[in-house]
């Protein structure tokens, strides 16, 4: 359960660079913060979870962004709840995050580094969600943005500057790629590893049906299995839905609508001029003037700045204005002043020297209006859309507050009201068998299931498309066993299987210890005087294993886990038997000399020796900056979340 939760606490350099690569993003997705907890959020007296060098994150700190990650891992699995997201290690991947974040942050101020205010203005006005109708940052957007998340203009700031100053930090380390040889031969060494053995199957089949059950047997059978039988509770969801669609008419623009946009933003449809530049930040001025003369001497700018023991940044397509953010007006005219193939630099910036070399240098003609007005009237539709959605949005919103029904909210808004079948939670209707879930109603079921007979109806998001409409639980179906007499040819289907199942695994264990004293598998397995295939001999190398795009068998995986001389039995998928594998013999491979197999290695080695790296200095980091934790106080807070402990 919840994989990517734990896919993200077991991988410690998935936690640093998951904060660091996608902190302002998460932000324009409503994800709340990644590095704005910090004592004094907590309010007096309140737990410290953990000490981070200086800076303390309390147990309130880390309840708010619990639960702000729930709610945007909601928007991928809208039927998670808080007790499955704390089972999951949600409450430990968040704490995780947050210490490395804070590490980073003070490690950087110790360093001396700086994320200036002209740096931290420029990313927050090239959030999409901050931009008004004419393409320009709009205060009014950033405040609704800023209410929708949940957060102060200050903790938004000292986000974007902590994630700022922690990329400068990690990504030339993430962007490594050598891999020395001698790191590399153990791996490839293995990879040339063979081993031989035989695979022989006892298919259930194989042992017989045996004498038919009977109704004592199938009646201890049915109890005994009970659950696998039983429908669990079911809901039947009243609902009407909001489409686009509906507000189509109202939300064409008219001519005049798409000619005073274009007047409006007539900047963003005058010629312009796009570049592309690849670039580096030095820290030394001396060191930044050095390279500079080397790369106008002739030294290509990408092996002129691993010389130095950097990346280059390209940065494609880029206008002035935007690269302005990025760097400061200053650099933004010198670099445009450049012709193709200019180096320029070293210029000071906030985080130390550029040196930049202009690679290629695009003209972008103008629109008139006619080339324009596509554009227009898909971003005015757009605009008209969800303006008109909004308002439907708030007229339902309203009547919900102010106690209507269900009922008399659908016939106000002359909406049509549907009621599903049965549904489970999965939102499958268990009596239809080729009932499937629908994604763009996972919300609607979520909502039915988490209300009570009687409850208020929800607004829910219906898909991607910003269809949204009205739920009400309409009536509960207890979960119950379905009659055994309904189902007995599925019970004697099942009961039969089960007994060869059953027999087949004592079969394989017998088969299995005969080989292990000494007989031949192959004859082991006539022994058992049953039709059985022959053992079938396999001579395999791990290069060959992990090179099925599918993914290993099962019998091959344990093959390469087992010692010479031995077998081993293994249930074989759909409980169609069980798998008897003997291994016979272990070639050890070298790879030495073997120059391609070694390149290989080193080639696959380097795509994630980066991320080791980085997870190496996350860990020297927290060791220098120090970090503590209060075991007693996160399982409060666990406890907490899941309704088990207090909240204050």
């Amino acid at each position: 359960m919840l994989s990517f939760i734990r896919r993200l606490i077991n991988s410690k350099a998935g936690v640093i660079v998951t904060f660091v690569v996608l902190g302002v993003i998460a932000l324009a997705f409503g994800l709340g913060d990644v590095t704005g907890i910090r004592n004094g959020g907590g309010g007096i007296g309140a737990d410290s979870v953990a000490t981070v060098g200086k800076e303390k994150i309390t147990s309130v700190d880390l309840r708010q962004r619990v639960q702000g990650e729930l709610d945007g891992a909601r928007q991928q699995q809208p039927t998670l709840d808080m007790v499955q997201f704390v089972a999951g290690g949600g409450v430990e991947g968040t704490l995780e995050r947050s210490i490395s974040a804070l590490a980073f942050s003070e490690y950087a101020g110790d360093q001396g580094m700086i994320a200036s205010k002209r740096l931290v203005d420029g990313r927050i006005a090239s959030l999409p969600q901050t931009h008004g109708i004419d393409g320009k940052f709009s205060q009014a957007n950033y405040d609704r943005l800023l209410a929708q998340v949940r957060m102060t203009d200050a903790q938004v700031r000292e986000g974007i500057a902590q994630d700022t100053l922690t990329q400068h930090l990690i990504l030339p380390t993430l962007r490594a790629k050598q891999v020395p040889k001698g790191l590399a031969l153990p791996y490839a060494s293995l990879q040339l590893e063979k081993r031989n053995g035989l695979i022989g199957f006892i298919a259930t089949p194989a042992v017989g049906k045996g004498a038919p059950p009977t109704d004592a047997e199938l009646g201890t059978f049915y109890k005994r299995n009970i659950a696998r039988y039983t429908v669990p509770e079911r809901r039947v969801i009243r609902y009407a839905i909001v489409t686009p669609d509906q507000v189509k008419a109202s939300a064409t623009p008219t001519e005049a609508e798409i000619a005073k946009a274009y007047a409006t933003q007539s900047a963003k449809f005058q010629p312009t001029e796009k570049r592309t530049i690849i670039q580096v930040v030095v820290a030394d001025q001396a060191a930044a003037t050095a390279l500079a003369a080397k790369v106008k001497a002739g030294t290509p700018i990408d092996a002129a700045i691993r010389a130095i023991g950097l990346e280059p940044n390209k940065i494609a397509g880029v206008e002035k204005a935007a690269y302005a953010g990025q760097s400061s007006p200053e650099i933004a005219n010198a670099v445009f002043a450049a012709p193709k193939g200019g180096v320029v630099g070293p210029l000071r910036s906030a985080l130390g020297y550029i040196v930049a070399r202009v690679d290629a240098v695009e003209k972008v003609p103008g629109k008139t209006l006619d080339q324009a007005k596509p554009e227009l009237a898909k971003a005015l539709t757009t605009e008209k859309t969800t303006v008109a959605l909004s308002k439907i949005h708030d007229a339902l919103d309203d009547a919900i507050s102010n106690n209507a029904t269900f009922d008399e909210i659908v016939a106000d808004q002359k909406l049509q009201a549907k009621d599903t079948p049965p549904l489970t939670t999965a939102g499958v209707n268990p009596d239809d068998p080729a009932s499937k879930p629908d994604p763009a109603f996972a919300q609607a079921v979520a909502a039915g299931f988490g209300a009570e007979q009687g409850d208020d109806p929800q607004l829910v998001q219906f898909g991607q498309d910003g269809s949204f409409g009205i739920v009400s639980l309409a009536r509960i179906v207890p979960a119950a066993p379905r009659p055994a007499a309904a189902i007995r040819d599925v019970l004697t289907r099942d009961f039969y299987i089960e007994r060869a199942q059953r027999v087949a695994r004592q079969v394989a264990v017998d088969v299995a210890a005969k080989v292990n004293k000494g007989t031949p598998l192959a004859q082991a397995l006539a022994e058992t005087k049953l039709s059985l295939p022959a053992p079938r001999p396999i001579d395999i190398s791990r290069q060959q294993l992990s090179a099925d795009p599918r993914g290993a068998p099962a019998p091959l995986v344990l093959l390469f886990n087992m010692v010479e001389k031995r077998a081993k039995m293994l249930e074989a998928p759909n409980k169609a038997g069980w798998f008897v594998i003997y291994l016979n013999h272990i070639e050890h491979g070298n790879a030495a000399g073997q120059e391609a197999v070694i390149d290989s290695k080193r080639a696959e080695l380097a795509a994630t020796v980066g991320s080791e790296y980085v997870r190496q200095l996350g860990e020297a980091v927290r060791r220098q900056i120090g970090v503590k934790k209060n075991d007693k106080a996160i399982a409060q807070v666990k406890a907490t979340l899941t309704g088990q402990g207090d909240s204050n």
